[in-house]
């Protein structure tokens, strides 16, 4: 396994729409665990192919509840509900953050690395993640979502919040 260097907002590779997955190999498996390592060193929440280069519809989401990543190829939302706004953040956009509003809820259907369908369901942060990466994947960031960065003190405010 390696480290993927994260590119970051600007760079070509993230207004583009990725292709789907369709060779289920060693180089695949390879990719995978290399972004789930550089998701854990980066202490992020998800990580999308076009944010280390590569232009594949495939992204790793930690399930908050669990904190196991999920990997993702090929992911479609099939079911959505509900309505949530948070701060939001990317490791693309690095020192900046959001308000984003989300579904509360969301139902997901991907490949596995094995070719494998499956579906997955997260609420909450999870939903919102999920959200945030399948976005990537069409070339969109959160910054489409929002107004304006939010000051550092409505950061620390939001997140002093979120504490109690």
């Amino acid at each position: 396994m390696a480290l993927r260097k994260i590119v970051e907002m600007g760079e070509d590779c993230l207004t583009k729409v990725c292709r789907p997955v369709t060779d289920f190999n060693q180089r695949l498996h390879t990719l995978l665990d290399d972004m789930t390592e550089t998701l854990a060193e980066a202490n992020g929440a998800g990580l999308a192919a076009p944010q280390v280069g590569i232009l594949r519809r495939l992204c790793i989401v930690m399930d908050m509840e669990s904190e196991e990543y999920i990997e993702l190829v090929n992911p479609e939302i099939i079911a959505q509900s509900g309505e949530q706004t948070g701060m939001e953040g990317c490791l693309s956009v690095p020192g900046k953050w959001g308000l984003v509003t989300r579904p509360s809820y969301v139902r997901v259907r991907a490949q596995d690395r094995d070719g494998q369908w499956f579906e997955v369901e997260g609420e909450g942060l999870t939903a919102r993640c999920f959200c945030h990466e399948l976005e990537h994947l069409d070339g969109r960031l959160y910054t489409d979502h929002i107004d304006r960065f939010l000051t550092e003190e409505e950061v620390e405010e939001l997140m002093n919040q979120e504490d109690d």
